[in-house]
């Protein structure tokens, strides 16, 4: 009799999680880059996200110390001066993609939500999201603009100029049923 709780909690969870895409590599890039300077690059590749079928709602997780540049020096000096990654180690997006059907996955959508980022959370809107099938994969893709002082992050004025005010964020995330 004491075992009919831990199997309904199983069942249930079992149930419940079939309406759950998840990738754990998924990427994310940002680009702030001036033309006639170097290139402020940086992607990625281990990015965590999961998406609910049932509703649209969307997570996403990316270790700060993740973002991969050309330039080590680059690097080193994002995690150390601007993202202050030890103290903030986390990238956070939580969010809903608009009228999500799960029957029209080849389609666009809205996503709409929040940006956590050193230490500062920012509403990000109107992304438009490109949701297609790769197998038996859902492929989301899309991109948006955010800029550094929205998360508080001062750039010096040394380099100021060698780094657009307009912050070009792009994702693409291939999710595999839970």
């Amino acid at each position: 009799m004491k075992y009919i709780p831990i199997l309904a909690l199983l069942i249930c969870s079992t149930v419940l999680s079939q309406n759950k895409y998840i990738t754990k590599t998924g990427s994310i890039n940002f680009e702030a880059s001036v033309p006639s300077f170097e290139e402020v690059k940086a992607e990625n590749n281990s990015v965590t996200a999961i998406l609910n079928t049932e509703n649209g709602d969307i997570a996403a997780l990316a270790l700060v110390k993740g973002f991969r540049f050309k330039n080590a020096l680059m690097e080193e000096h994002f995690n150390e001066n601007y993202a202050e990654s030890d103290t903030f180690p986390k990238a956070r997006f939580k969010g809903k993609i608009e009228g999500f059907d799960f029957e029209k996955l080849e389609t666009t959508y809205n996503l709409t939500g929040e940006l956590s980022f050193h230490g500062k959370t920012k509403t990000i809107d109107n992304i438009s999201i490109s949701v297609s099938i790769l197998g038996d994969k859902i492929l989301l893709q899309g991109s948006f603009l955010t800029k550094a002082s929205d998360f508080d992050i001062d750039i010096p004025k040394i380099v100021r100029n060698k780094i657009t005010d307009d912050i070009s964020v792009t994702f693409q995330f291939e999710l595999l049923k839970k």
